[in-house]
C-alpha cells in the first residue's frame, strides 16, 4: 500500500514529476476532481440502483484514464531525455 501511494501522491517519485509545478497542480487537481466525481457518481448509482456495477464501470474507467495520463507523461519525459542526450 505504501508503494502505491509513494508512485500516486510522492512528488519525487510519481509520473509528473517533470513538469513544471503549475501544470504539475492543475493535473492533479484534475484528476482529484476526477476521482471525487467517479466516487460520489458510484455511491449515488449504488443507494439509487441498489447495483454496484455501474460503481465498478466508473473505478474502471478512472484507472484507464489515470494510466493513460501517466504513460503519457512517462513517455514525453523518456524522449526529453533521449532528446537531451543527442544534443550532448
Amino acid at each position: 500500500m505504501l508503494s502505491w501511494y509513494r508512485t500516486i501522491i510522492d512528488s519525487d517519485r510519481y509520473a509528473l514529476v517533470d513538469l513544471p509545478p503549475s501544470q504539475r497542480f492543475q493535473v492533479m487537481a484534475t484528476l482529484s476532481l476526477m476521482w471525487t466525481a467517479i466516487f460520489c457518481a458510484g455511491t449515488g448509482a449504488w443507494l439509487w440502483y441498489g447495483q454496484i456495477a455501474v460503481a465498478h464501470i466508473l473505478v474502471v474507467l478512472g484507472l484507464v484514464a489515470t494510466t493513460v495520463i501517466f504513460r503519457s507523461a512517462r513517455r514525453s519525459n523518456a524522449s526529453a531525455a533521449v532528446a537531451s542526450l543527442r544534443r550532448q
